[in-house]
């Protein structure tokens, strides 16, 4: 038991490393690192076009458009918190010593689920965020967990029915993460956005609180310091973790959904995701586990390893 003690003594941290955790996550959704789009649909055999539109309160946002010639069904696709609509280069510095410690030190690239998407017979719009990879800064350049990026959501909505050639295309979305909680908040503020709209797929959605509180557990800053963390987000940001609410926004999500994520995420709780998938007005809703991995970034990457869930509850809504 001494000998236990001394371990712990030794493992401490100590203040000053706890103070320099706790201001560079709160920095990070203030002024976060873009990561850079490394890939393009190009890589895969894919032809594109660079594409911009405008989120709801003008953001200029960048995206491709990848066509499917023949197809009048498209996905939006919509990205996690940090990445592009390329992926995440975790394999390279600085990003891999922020996710290492979780076992994601590894890049995430998205290009193939471009091409799967695309074989499976639909047009592609994948974006970049607001203050993401190419698109504009807006909002003092902070992430919001989806309370300013749903004003991209539904502009990307907007853009489709306003392009001559997705007028009037049936739509789905597949929104990740970020891209899940900044969909539940869109439909939440913008519901007209979504008159149409045939379903969402949504990975790995998940709580801010939920995932900060895990990843400061992982380096050992103790559980009673989530407190501090929010007090130094709120300084960074002007937003504490109340109205960071996916829970909620999932109250008025109407459209036939489809959650999937990794059980053992060792940076997420399962209960989350399923408070998440419980509050989810509609009968016509789904939610997968997948199991074996503790790594999130494992779930970012099952629909190229796995896709057959998935399109199968796109063509089923969208033929």
């Amino acid at each position: 038991m001494a000998e236990l003690r001394e371990s712990t003594v030794l493992n401490a941290l100590t203040e000053e490393q706890i103070d320099h955790i706790l201001q560079g996550m709160a920095d990070g959704f203030g002024r976060q690192q873009r990561s850079p789009v490394l890939h393009a649909p190009s890589e895969a055999g894919l032809d594109y076009e660079d594409v911009t539109f405008s989120a709801r309160d003008g953001t200029p946002l960048e995206g491709w458009f990848i066509p499917a010639t023949g197809s009048d069904r498209l996905i939006v696709v919509n990205h996690p918190m940090g990445f592009t609509r390329s992926g995440m280069p975790t394999h390279l510095e600085p990003w891999r010593s922020l996710w290492a410690a979780s076992g994601n030190g590894f890049e995430v690239n998205f290009i193939p689920d471009l091409r799967i998407l695309h074989d499976a017979g639909y047009n592609v719009l994948a974006y970049d965020l607001r203050n993401h990879g190419l698109s504009g800064a807006a909002n003092g350049g902070i992430s919001s967990s989806g309370i300013f990026e749903a004003r991209d959501v539904a502009g990307s909505l907007d853009y489709v029915r306003e392009r001559g050639e997705t007028r009037g295309m049936k739509v789905g979305l597949f929104s990740r993460c970020l891209g899940a909680s900044s969909t539940f908040s869109a439909m939440t503020r913008f519901p007209e956005a979504f008159d149409g709209v045939r379903c969402l797929v949504a990975p790995q959605p998940v709580t801010m609180k939920t995932i900060v509180g895990r990843r400061l557990a992982l380096v050992r800053v103790p559980a009673e310091r989530l407190d501090d963390l929010e007090r130094r987000l709120v300084v960074s940001t002007g937003i504490g973790f109340a109205p960071r609410a996916p829970r909620e926004w999932a109250k008025n999500v109407r459209v036939p959904t489809f959650l999937y994520g990794v059980r053992d995420d060792v940076l997420t709780e399962p209960a989350d995701v399923q408070t998440m998938f419980d509050n989810i007005p509609t009968a016509d809703k789904k939610l997968r586990w997948i199991e074996g991995t503790t790594r999130r970034w494992d779930g970012y990457l099952e629909f190229q390893r796995r896709p057959e869930p998935m399109l199968e509850w796109f063509e089923r809504h969208m033929a």
